[in-house]
């Protein structure tokens, strides 16, 4: 009797558990998050380290470039934006006309580092030089002080906010030229130039790794150190659908904080707004 009593309660014990534990999932909220590739790493490790201090709060992070970034928060398919870019003036008028108010919220500074394969020995290039190698205007390396070889364009696709800056100050406007390959993402650019010696591309500071050599422009290094005198560097941004609140206002609070998010942002590799 006394062993069916035990039982007895373990069972009511073993189902009271399974109720929380469904209630708890139940009530536990979702934050979504889509866009830019140059913003995903602080995006997730931000996330991670969030989810940890809210554990009934579920962070979801994707890429996709700031351009679906910025669509999805209009369109209500994220609750943050984030963009490598400031949000457009016909971006704010679509958003308008749909009743939403995008906020931004500047996150963190990041440096544009053209990248070239390590065997290759042009240090320097100036913003002329770059523009003009986007253009197909050069378009051989030995034009530049380098080896007899052709020039591999690799260049980020429209919808990435690091392609519209890099249109905006090195090109001027000027479109880059059809020849080139590319790519949707800076993880992308990264892997194509590591694995081909007649390779240019661009990418944000934090996916600089051993397998690239980072090139200079006029005589200034994308460096955290050297982000103001660096002429290829912008502002990093999270955009939500009006001003915040609940779990948005927590997390975006939470990646601001000089002791927390902005801590995270330069281990990460990128320039902290403090």
């Amino acid at each position: 009797m006394k062993k069916q009593t035990i039982i007895k309660g373990l069972k009511v014990f073993a189902a009271l558990a399974m109720v929380l534990c469904l209630s708890t999932f139940a009530w536990a909220e979702n934050l979504m998050i889509k866009g830019s590739t140059t913003v995903l790493p602080i995006a997730q490790t931000a996330a991670e380290e969030f989810m940890k201090i809210h554990p009934g709060v579920n962070v979801s992070v994707s890429g996709g470039g700031s351009g679906n970034g910025i669509k999805a928060i209009i369109d209500g398919t994220t609750d943050i934006a984030d963009s490598s870019r400031f949000i457009k003036q016909k971006e704010v008028a679509m958003a308008v006309e749909k009743g939403v108010y995008p906020v931004a919220f500047a996150v963190a500074r990041d440096c544009i580092v053209p990248v070239v394969h390590p065997s290759n020995n042009v240090e320097d290039l100036s913003l002329e030089q770059l523009r003009r190698i986007y253009q197909g205007k050069i378009k051989n390396w030995n034009e530049l002080g380098g080896p007899d070889l052709q020039i591999v364009v690799i260049s980020r696709d429209t919808s990435s906010g690091t392609y519209e800056v890099w249109e905006d100050i090195v090109m001027e406007g000027s479109r880059v030229y059809p020849g080139a390959q590319l790519q949707a993402s800076n993880g992308a650019v990264a892997q194509s130039v590591a694995k081909n010696k007649y390779a240019i591309g661009y990418i944000g500071l934090s996916y600089m790794n051993q397998d690239l050599k980072a090139l200079t422009v006029n005589g200034e290094t994308g460096s955290i150190e050297n982000a103001i005198d660096y002429p290829i560097s912008r502002e990093l941004f999270m955009f939500t659908r009006g001003w915040p609140t609940g779990k948005t206002m927590k997390f975006i609070s939470y990646v601001l904080h000089p002791a927390k998010g902005q801590q995270l942002v330069a281990e990460k590799g990128y320039i902290p707004l403090y």
